[in-house]
């Protein structure tokens, strides 16, 4: 695996805290199938480093680190309060015109980690609010409440509008053949889906530091998902 310069992700940092942009397919914690993790390339940098949420593996995004025990409390507890406000943004399948709709349905988890809509299970809202349609796919803001396994992923494909890429919930790799009418792939080569993972992004993050001041940020896109953004602008055209 290629070598992560860590502050090169850095996208806010303050004398409590620092916010990277994670890079997909790197897991938040020790992982012992990887070499990486995000965890252990912070300690690199700041030896009592602690990481106060968790991304899933192939999720890229704003990520939050506390540099001491007191920032750590401080922000534990606000997202216990579900005063820690963050947007995703995912590419969903289908057109969909989502202004402010809440998703309020139950989940729970099973022991190989699919979840599932169950009256009886855990509570679980998230916020959706349409960014732009394209030609067959829409770009959807994704504002969690709770902080459920696969919650905005389930959600989504709840309303039939499942995220690109994410075949444990419904929905079907993006390939450019299906986005070009005069797509032309080489002899013997096998098509390769534009993003290889699922098209969700933590976009943005915002809480209050040690002093109430509010701190907030916004990650880039990763290369792949800006490449499938613009290839959707560019076919929709």
């Amino acid at each position: 695996m290629k070598k992560i310069d860590f502050k090169s992700l850095v996208v806010k940092e303050t004398d409590d805290y620092l916010i990277v942009n994670k890079p997909p397919y790197f897991s938040t914690l020790e992982d012992r199938h990887e070499a990486q993790n995000m965890l252990a390339l912070a300690k690199q940098e700041f030896s009592d480093i602690q990481v106060c949420h968790r991304l899933d593996k192939e999720t890229s995004g704003c990520l939050v680190f506390a540099k001491n025990p007191e920032a750590y409390r401080n922000i534990a507890m606000q997202f216990e309060d579900r005063k820690v406000e963050k947007v995703y943004h995912a590419v969903a399948e289908g057109i969909h015109d989502f202004n402010g709709l809440m998703v309020d349905r139950n989940l729970t988890a099973s022991n190989n980690g699919i979840a599932r809509i169950v009256v009886n299970g855990k509570s679980a809202q998230t916020i959706f609010k349409t960014v732009r349609t394209y030609f067959s796919h829409t770009l959807i803001a994704c504002k969690p409440i709770t902080g459920r396994l696969h919650q905005i992923r389930i959600h989504l494909a709840y309303l039939g509008a499942p995220i690109c890429g994410d075949e444990l919930y419904g929905g079907k790799p993006l390939f450019l053949s299906s986005l070009k009418r005069k797509f032309n792939l080489k002899k013997d080569t096998e098509e390769r889906p534009i993003m290889q993972r699922v098209a969700l992004h933590a976009y943005a993050i915002s809480f209050t530091d040690l002093s109430g001041e509010k701190i907030s940020a916004e990650a880039p896109y990763p290369k792949d998902f800006a490449v499938m953004v613009k290839q959707l602008e560019k076919t929709s055209k």
